[in-house]
């Protein structure tokens, strides 16, 4: 057993997370049915919804993208938008149902990006200054945010961002380690995270390239991070947040879920998708996860496509069978 890097309780706000590992928003994959499965394996980690476009929230306060339970606790919703009132009202919504509040302000593709949301608020610190003031006046719960490194590798300013959300009222950041000309190309820079501490007086998570515990690990001695926040890896592996609080806490590493085991999780994935969405709509939205649960087999190609393409469930039970049976991990 080794000695933890640090503590496994943060702080943020008057919340307390008794977990060093988060759960990072991704649109159409962190709904309520991923963040129930990983609840079952890390009872104590920061979960968080995907994004929600503050403008559709408000006109559709009911949405089913905002469904949750007592379960889920902690939950952080993270919702986005450029225009401090919408925003603020969509945070009132959401406000009896979250423990945390987070604003998007890294999301790097176009068609956020053009509407002056997501990273695009990087260029913008006055504007996101004026979202952050006016969400944290609304809602008696924490506000956080999540950003990137900055807007290109010239204009990196997530320091001073950093420092700028806090004033506004900010009680946690997240910090992607790339720019947003950088999309989810290169190498996260985990170094550069690590210009943080001392800078700003509340909690950061690094993001970005933690797909292991070991990289957990290594992501926290580089960048100095309080937490970690995983997100695209743990789409195919339901336990990787589990496993990252027992190597970090513990010194205990268990290694990545075999073929069998990871085939068992994408059924029952499949299983809790289809009773929350109905048969083909929940099989249609699935179609995203195939091929994070059976990367790296022989033949992963051809299964991925007849995956995808079936809408049929017994033919894709059987088809996870023949991958059981003859796909070995390469």
């Amino acid at each position: 057993m080794t000695i933890p890097l640090k503590t496994s309780k943060i702080k943020i706000g008057n919340i307390t997370i008794n977990s060093i590992a988060a759960l990072s928003p991704l649109a159409g994959v962190t709904d309520f049915v991923l963040r129930q499965l990983i609840r079952e394996y890390s009872p104590d980690c920061l979960l968080v919804t995907e994004m929600i476009s503050s403008e559709a929230l408000v006109q559709n306060p009911d949405s089913n993208i905002t469904f949750t339970n007592a379960k889920e606790s902690p939950v952080s919703f993270q919702i986005e938008g450029h225009k401090p009132e919408l925003m603020a009202k969509s945070a009132k919504i959401l406000e009896n149902k979250a423990s945390i509040i987070d604003i998007n302000m890294g999301c790097p593709i176009n068609k956020i990006v053009k509407g002056h949301d997501g990273c695009a608020l990087m260029k913008n610190p006055s504007l996101a200054r004026d979202i952050v003031t006016a969400v944290a006046e609304t809602v008696s719960i924490p506000v956080t945010c999540k950003f990137r490194l900055g807007w290109g590798q010239d204009t990196k300013n997530f320091v001073e961002f950093a420092q700028a959300m806090q004033e506004s009222g900010a009680q946690a950041v997240t910090v992607h380690a790339r720019t947003r000309s950088q999309l989810y190309s290169g190498n996260a820079d985990w170094n550069e995270l690590s210009k943080l501490r001392g800078e700003i007086d509340i909690p950061y998570f690094a993001n970005g390239d933690i797909i292991s515990p070991e990289t957990a690990k290594k992501c926290l001695e580089i960048s100095k991070a309080d937490g970690i926040a995983i997100g695209r890896a743990s789409m195919g592996d339901l336990s990787l947040i589990y496993r990252i609080e027992k190597f970090i806490n513990e010194g205990l590493l268990i290694q990545e879920p075999d073929l069998n085991t990871k085939i068992e999780m994408l059924k029952k994935h499949l299983d809790c998708e289809i009773a929350f969405r109905g048969e083909e709509n929940g099989i249609k939205f699935f179609r995203k996860f195939y091929p994070c649960y059976i990367k790296n087999i022989r033949g992963g190609g051809e299964y991925r496509h007849r995956l995808v393409t079936e809408l049929n469930y017994d033919k894709i039970i059987s088809i996870l069978r023949e991958i059981v049976i003859n796909g070995s991990e390469s």
